[in-house]
C-alpha cells in the first residue's frame, strides 16, 4: 500500500485533528528536584571533609617502621602539619617555626599545655563515649581506653609533640594512650 504525498499528509492531519491537545502545564513540581539536590549537597560535604583531612595528611612525610600491628577501631585521629594542628579534619590551632604561638599555650612561651587542644579533644572525646553508649551490649568496664593517633612529620620537634601529648593526657581530655603512626617498611630479603 503506497501513499502519494498528497494523501500521506491528509492522513497526518487527521491524525493530528484526534490527538486531544494536553492541558496547558500551569505549576512545575520541583520536589523531587531538591530532593536530589539535598542528597547531592550531603554528599559533597562529606566528601569534601574527607579529601580535606587526606590533604592535610599527604604533606606529612612519615617515619618508616617494620611493625605489624594494626591500627584500633573507633581511636581520635590528631596530625601535625607544619602549618598547624588537626583533629578528625578540624584545624585547631596553628603551627609556627615547629611551635604554637605562645598566646596558645598555658604559661605562655614556656607553657606545654595547648588549652584549646585540651578542650576540642575533650568534646571530642565525650561525644565518642555518648555514641558507644548508645550502642546495644555497650559495658564500659569491658571498654578499650581512649586511644589517639598521632600522625607526625618525622621532622616534628619533639617538644611540639611533648605539648600535643601533655594536652591530649589532660584530665579533662583523658586520653592515656597514644600511638605515633609511621609508614610501614619491608626488610629487604637477603640475596643469595
Amino acid at each position: 500500500m503506497s501513499f502519494s504525498p498528497r494523501e500521506a499528509r491528509a492522513v497526518i492531519r487527521k491524525a493530528v485533528k484526534r490527538v486531544p491537545e494536553g492541558e496547558e502545564i500551569r505549576h512545575l513540581n520541583i520536589m523531587p528536584m531538591m530532593d536530589m539536590m539535598t542528597i547531592l549537597l550531603v554528599a559533597f560535604i562529606f566528601q569534601a571533609a574527607t579529601s580535606a583531612t587526606a590533604l592535610t595528611a599527604g604533606a606529612v612525610t612519615l617515619p618508616k617502621t617494620l611493625s605489624s600491628d594494626e591500627l584500633p577501631e573507633g581511636a581520635s585521629t590528631l596530625i601535625i602539619t607544619k602549618t598547624g594542628i588537626v583533629v578528625e579534619g578540624k584545624a585547631i590551632v596553628s603551627v609556627n617555626n615547629g611551635d604554637v604561638d605562645a598566646a596558645e599555650k598555658e604559661g605562655g612561651a614556656q607553657g606545654i599545655k595547648v588549652p584549646r587542644l585540651t578542650n576540642f579533644l575533650a568534646a571530642l572525646r565525650a561525644q565518642e563515649e555518648q555514641q558507644k553508649r548508645a550502642r546495644p551490649g555497650y559495658d564500659p568496664a569491658k571498654a578499650p581506653p581512649a586511644e589517639l593517633l598521632i600522625i607526625a612529620d618525622r621532622t616534628t620537634p619533639y617538644r611540639l609533640l611533648l605539648q600535643v601529648m601533655f594536652s591530649a593526657k589532660q584530665k579533662e581530655a583523658g586520653y592515656k594512650h597514644f600511638r605515633l603512626i609511621v609508614q610501614k617498611s619491608y626488610p629487604l630479603k637477603p640475596s643469595k
